[in-house]
This record gives structure tokens, sequence and C-alpha cells, in this order.
């Protein structure tokens, strides 16, 4: 196998490699950009149009997804995977998946959209690392494009893989992709209605990619991940790069439950109090009345909305950020 194939065992060594370009056997050409970035391009005459972004250890303790990209790429540099897509590898947060941490001082997915033009450290530096690898990426005219953000969740989830679709005003969600995230093994898809500062959504808002953020079951340590089913995901993700994705109707999203936001909890101070139990699992239900969360000068969050559940609860974050997001059933309808 080429070595160019080992991108993770040179991320965790914070090696570099002897050789920057490779070529396969095949004619697929590696090409190293930088700490935890490989490019991977088809060889002359069958590049089908498609540039696919993967990436994974946006937080550094996320392994089964990081797990799933190295598998990946060492098909690709065995020759097994032959590519007939441009394929982007981005591990996102190296000195953090070195140490086996969520993160060292910031959430570098807070960071993006040019947020981390107004903070400073390691972690906003290399956010701006990543949007410029992924801009670069991009750039070419008239090509389709494709990001995965690969993520595990910090606790337990009723849904345990679900999708992120950010939002850009003006644009559509699409049922295609929809669809292909369900034949993924995706259960259920947030439709975002507000602008964030997620990696996804700068490549769909910015760089007009298709873009979702995955959820791929609970965050667990290097080799702990066998409760994880990823063979749906992983079996698209090969179709995807090899261009041989069977057909799928665009309309069907039988099974796939969707979600939209009703509204973001945001912590302002360090007296809020979030009212659920610490073990709370991802999709809880909470019914209308319930005090969910108080915090200074008598701000309350009362559950008002039908049917809603609560994802990504955390009274930990720091203040001025996201403590949870309040979610609501959201038909296919709305979708156009």
């Amino acid at each position: 196998m080429l070595a160019l194939g080992k991108l993770l065992e040179l991320t965790l060594a914070g090696r570099e490699p002897a050789e920057k370009t490779q070529l396969t056997v095949g004619g697929v050409r590696m090409r190293w950009l930088g700490e935890g970035a490989l490019e991977v391009r088809p060889p002359e005459g069958c590049d089908n149009g498609l540039d696919l972004l993967l990436s994974a250890g946006i937080h550094g303790n996320e392994t089964a997804p990081i797990e799933l990209l190295d598998e990946l790429l060492h098909g690709i540099a065995r020759g097994d995977i032959k590519p007939r897509a441009r394929v982007l590898f981005l591990f996102g947060n190296p000195e953090a998946i070195r140490r086996g941490e969520r993160y060292l001082e910031q959430d570098v997915n807070r960071l993006f959209n040019g947020r981390h033009e107004m903070s400073s450290g390691s972690e906003a530096m290399r956010a701006g690392e990543l949007e410029r690898l992924a801009m670069t990426f991009f750039s070419v005219p008239g090509r389709n494009r494709l990001h995965y953000d690969l993520h595990t969740a910090i606790r337990g989830s009723k849904i345990e893989q679900f999708a992120l679709y950010p939002y850009k005003e003006g644009r559509q969600h699409s049922r295609r992709e929809l669809a292909r995230l369900r034949a993924a093994g995706m259960e259920a898809v947030l439709l975002q209605s507000k602008t964030s500062t997620t990696f996804t959504a700068f490549t769909y808002e910015t760089l007009d990619a298709e873009a979702f953020t995955l959820e791929l079951g609970k965050a667990r340590p290097f080799g702990q991940n066998q409760q994880v089913n990823l063979e749906p995901l992983e079996t698209r993700l090969k179709q995807i790069v090899e261009g041989n994705e069977p057909e799928f109707a665009d309309d069907k999203l039988d099974g796939l439950q969707l979600f939209s936001v009703a509204r973001e909890i945001i912590k302002h101070s360090d007296s809020f109090h979030l009212h659920l139990p610490a073990d709370i699992e991802n999709f809880s239900e909470l019914s209308r009345g319930y005090l969910l969360a108080e915090d200074l000068a008598q701000t309350r969050w009362v559950v008002e909305e039908e049917g809603a559940r609560i994802i990504f609860p955390n009274p930990k974050v720091k203040n001025g950020l996201r403590a949870g997001i309040l979610i609501v059933p959201a038909s296919a309808e709305s979708l156009g």
C-alpha cells in the first residue's frame, strides 16, 4: 500500500511524508497538502465531474468517522477502490486527535464562516486553514460539489445516525440529496433554518456545495466502535467515490424522519441552568410546559411546541454559545 494511504498514521505521529505525491498502479494521484489533508485525483479520462470533500476529526475524540475515512483511503491506496471523483480527505483537528480530546481550547466547529478571524490560538488558525483548503478544492467551476463532515455525538441518541442540513437564504434543500442520505443509512435529517458557524455551513453557504454534518453514534476511543454500524454509509461513500451509485428516486424519502429547528437555547452566563438529566439522549421528547432552562434576568425557556425534542444539550459550553437545540417534526412538503 502507498505510504500516503496511511494519512491517519502520519497524522497521529505528527510526521510529514517523504513523498508528497504518489500514483497508484491504476493511475490515481494522491497528493499530501499538509497535516491531515490529502487530495485524490482519478486518472485522466476517468473524472466524472464530482468534487467530494470528506472530513472527520473536527472534534478529536470522534474516532469512528476517522477510522471510516482511514479505511476508504487504504482502499484507494491499495487499488481496491477506483475513484472517478476528485476527493479531499481532511482530519480536522490533528492535535486533539492525538490527545483523544474533543478540542484543546475552542470548539473548531464553531469557528467557521469568518468566526476564526475574531479569535486566536491554534484551533482558530486551523479553522482558517480548513476553509482555505476547502476553497481551493471547490474552486474549479462547472463541477458538482459535495461535502460530508463526519462526527459522533457526546451523548447517546434515540436516533443513532442522523444528518444536519445547513441553510442559505433563497436556496432550497435538495430532495435528491436527502434520498442519498437515506440510502447511506441516515435515519433522520435536521433541516436548519438559519446561518451557522460550522464547517458544513461554510461550504454550503460560501462555496455552494451540498453539505451535511453526519452524526454517527456516540464518541468512543479508537478501536472501540464495533457497536456503530457504518456499513451502509461506507458502501454509499465507496459508490460515490467510484461513480457507480445505484439509481434512487428523488421523491423516495420513506422512513427518513425530518425535523426543523424551533429554537436554540443560548447560554448567556455562568448562572445558566439546564433542567435536563445529565444522561439525557438526543431526540428525547419534551412535553409542552416543561421548564427547559433558566439564566440571568429571569430568562426562561419553556417548551411551547407540540412534539418538541432536544438535541445537543450541553450546559458546559462557553457563555454566548448554544447549549441545546429544540426541534420539531417537519414535512417533506416543505422542501418544495
